[in-house]
């Protein structure tokens, strides 16, 4: 793999404009390539003169064959760039500017080498300021973790209530590169609560005054050896050396609690959301499982920090050996010289913070286990597993198969014109179709995760999935296939739309198959063992509580994200209203059923429809009351609207009066508009006159532009005669009032079906653009880590006592 791929593809992908641009400053190199081609004179001059720098070099000093380094200055006639560090004044502080002077600008072809290494110095300079922020930012998060950890271990002291004593040096801390300072993490756990001990036999949490050798090490041995064996005679242990972290602390600090539950909420609206300490053994574990994930994603913070500054070093160094071989000089040694001296080459501020923490997490909250400690704080990588590549192509094959057998079955019975395919449509297929529902989404999902993928679209990141656990487009598309297979097996038991003219009856046991199969699905989505992809369906069912809860949580992506999602299966949970009324209130051993004459069934067939558009209303308001954001006002209007068309399409079918009918077709006419003009302005982010690109916008992660515009046709038209797709969509729970209930070559329940599978396909190119533009707005302000909430939370007056 070239360099350059290897490059892409190893970059942050939110940080990538930060990166040097290798791509541009190569072209730059293959312009004075093509312009070296085409003067064939400027190869000659510098062979001239490489001849002559040969002569002059008979008469230089000999240095000797075992000197392994020059002692010797560069003469003139070998130097060709000089690297200057100019000061530059800014508001509050002093930054360096590097510029690179060129010493051949006069040769021919020296204007194309100049603006190179002008290019040069602008990635270069771009490069060293991202980096120096970055650093600067991470070290006040760990003077941040520092304070944290400061109240964690006195939490910990307060809740154990200890027998042992220390007085001495103070502790350590986590952002210090060595030197001992008070306010770090006060005291260090000589670890760990050993099973069979009692809680007054808790191990002390105690730091020593210097870290990391041999010797500190074994002197901590022998502490903890010394501390057992006092503890075993019921002595109180003092050391000199070591001093118990102070609990005054606990008194300027207060436990920082996040409205994370519906209770939580409640109780943040009631009083206030900042509690006071109960030193409880509850609120310690919260605490410990706070901070050990705001540690983790530190941690990872490092590691691509340090893994930005390594790149961009090597970018350099290769950039600047093709301008050598190019060019025939020898630059690159110059150049790299300062390189290494700058700021990015010399600091060693992200390793050595790096240590400090792989320190203190495996002390604090691994029990001194570095193997478990290390595994924790560094990401797993997904494992691509054959079985599943198997599966996959198998289940597709079977599923494939099935639809050719029911289509060959449907065409040698002569189905379609049979007596019972009214009664088939009405009580079957309601059934079955909810599965074909769920098995298109999930199949335009995994399509949606290939596309990310291809595309480097971080969604891993923005779902927020846990490292290494997130789902691949074939995990998907596996599990979508083996619905696929039960659910047209069981199509298959029960495509006999006949009854049998003895009994005048069918089956009961094949009718059952229907809800045996709902049954399974549930069940399996329910499962709480280590099977078939545990950790995602938790995710899943996470995030539908947080949905059906709303607004008592607190908003993230993935829960309106899967909000959004269920806005297009209304269909799909009217089959379920469906299961209820054909299993529980109709005759399904005779298929038939009288759901459409209850008046229940009616009222919640409009009910079940108004659900997901409420909840996306709620969690609209709640992020509007929070997030003080305008744009979440007008989004919640925007679902108010729907909601309002919803209501009047009701009264009208329960009226059936002209006026209800004018009211319904007008308000569902307006929130159509108010939904597509939000999707494609809004959450795509499109349709802007002054970009780079007219009428899209500035950033495309897609290089053909004319997809933009395919998905803007998609979602607006769906006919070549120009009907607005959306509106179609959107409008499909209308049809009784726009008069198109029934067709001759289609039964209305298959109409009603291919609308649904409609808005599932326009859902599943919203979900992709959508994503689009989120992971570029991460992209703009460089955030590449969630933020974590710490435990604990303290006034900026009481800082100085902290």
């Amino acid at each position: 793999m070239k360099f350059g791929k290897e490059f892409a593809s190893q970059m942050v992908q939110e940080w990538q404009e930060a990166y040097m641009d290798y791509n541009y400053l190569k072209t730059v190199l293959k312009d004075i390539l093509q312009f070296k081609k085409r003067n064939p004179s400027t190869p000659k001059a510098s062979t001239s003169q490489g001849s002559l720098k040969r002569r002059v070099s008979l008469y230089r000093a000999f240095s000797g064959l075992t000197s392994r380094h020059r002692s010797s200055p560069k003469k003139n006639e070998d130097e060709v760039i000089l690297v200057n560090a100019v000061v530059q004044q800014q508001e509050e502080e002093s930054e360096r500017h590097y510029q690179t002077m060129f010493l051949m600008s006069s040769e021919m072809g020296g204007e194309c080498e100049l603006l190179f290494f002008r290019r040069l110095d602008d990635e270069f300079n771009k490069v060293i300021n991202f980096y120096k922020k970055k650093v600067e930012a991470v070290m006040e998060e760990a003077n941040e973790l520092t304070k944290q950890m400061d109240v964690l271990i006195a939490l910990r002291i307060k809740v154990d209530d200890p027998l042992m004593e220390f007085n001495g040096s103070d502790p350590r801390n986590i952002s210090s590169n060595g030197a001992s300072s008070p306010s770090a993490t006060a005291a260090h756990s000589i670890n760990a609560r050993k099973p069979g001990l009692s809680h007054m036999d808790a191990i002390q949490e105690v730091e020593m005054s210097s870290e990391g050798n041999l010797e500190d090490e074994k002197q901590e041995d022998h502490i903890e050896k010394a501390c057992e064996h006092s503890k075993s005679k019921g002595n109180k242990v003092e050391i000199k050396g070591f001093r118990r972290a102070s609990l005054d602390i606990l008194n300027h600090v207060k436990i920082n609690v996040t409205p994370e539950t519906p209770v939580s909420t409640l109780k943040g609206i009631l009083m206030s959301s900042n509690s006071d300490f109960s030193f409880s053994r509850k609120e310690l574990r919260k605490a410990e499982q706070q901070m050990t994930q705001a540690f983790i994603e530190f941690y990872q913070k490092l590691r691509l920090l340090k893994s930005y500054c390594f790149l961009n070093q090597l970018a350099f160094s290769k950039i600047m050996k093709k301008y050598d071989k190019i060019t025939s000089r020898n630059a690159s040694k110059t150049y790299m010289e300062m390189v290494d001296s700058s700021y990015i080459g010399s600091s060693d501020e992200v390793t050595r913070l790096m240590e400090r923490v792989e320190v203190t997490f495996i002390k604090h909250f691994a029990n001194g286990n570095h193997r478990k400690g290390m595994d924790t704080l560094r990401p797993k990588a997904r494992r691509e597993r054959h079985r599943i590549t198997f599966s996959l192509g198998f289940f597709s094959g079977f599923s494939l198969a099935l639809v050719i057998a029911i289509i060959v079955l449907v065409h040698a019975r002569d189905l379609m014109k049979n007596e019972g395919r009214t009664q088939y449509m009405e009580n079957m297929f309601p059934l079955y179709s909810l599965f074909g529902f769920i098995v298109l989404h999930m199949l335009m999902h995994s399509a949606n995760l290939y596309f990310w993928r291809r595309y480097r679209i971080n969604y891993a990141f923005i779902f927020g999935f846990k490292q290494g656990r997130e789902l691949g487009y074939r995990e998907v598309f596996l599990l979508s296939s083996g619905l696929a297979v039960l659910a047209l097996a069981g199509v298959i038991s029960n495509l006999d739309m006949e009854m049998d003219p003895r009994t005048k009856s069918f089956k009961a046991l094949t009718e059952l198959v229907p809800l045996g199969l709902l049954t399974v699905v549930l069940l399996i989505i329910l499962c709480p063992f280590n099977i078939i992809f545990r950790s995602s369906r938790f995710f899943l069912l996470q995030s539908t509580l947080h949905c059906l809860c709303a607004p008592l949580y607190k908003v993230t992506l993935p829960d309106f994200f899967l909000a959004d999602q269920l806005t297009s299966q209304v269909q799909a949970f009217r089959s379920l209203e469906f299961y209820v009324c054909y299993y529980g209130w109709g005759d399904f051993k005779r298929r038939s059923n009288k759901c459409k004459e209850s008046g229940v069934f009616q009222t919640f067939y409009f009910i079940v429809a108004i659900i997901p558009y409420s909840i996306r209303f709620l969690q609209s308001l709640r992020r509007f009351v929070e997030e003080k954001d305008a744009m979440q006002g007008l989004n919640g209007l925007k679902y108010f609207s729907i909601l309002i068309a919803v209501a009047m399409r009701t009264s009208y079918d329960l009226k059936r009066v002209m006026t209800w009918r004018i009211i319904a077709a007008a308000s569902s006419g307006v929130a159509t508009m108010a939904a597509t003009y939000w999707d494609i302005v809004i959450d795509w982010g499109l349709l802007q006159r002054n970009s780079k690109n007219p009428w899209l916008r500035d950033k495309l992660i897609v290089s053909n532009r004319s997809v933009y515009f395919v998905a803007m046709a998609s979602v607006l038209h769906f006919h070549l005669v120009g009907m607005v797709l959306n509106v179609v969509l959107r409008l499909a729970w209308m049809q009784s009032v726009l008069g198109f209930t029934e067709t001759p070559f289609l039964h209305r329940q298959a109409l009603v079906a291919i609308v649904a599978c409609l808005e599932i396909l326009r859902r599943g190119i919203w979900n992709f653009f959508r994503l689009e533009n989120e992971h570029l707005n991460n992209v703009g302000k460089y955030r590449a880590f969630k933020s974590v909430p710490l435990p604990f939370y303290y006034d900026d007056d009481e800082d100085k006592d902290i």
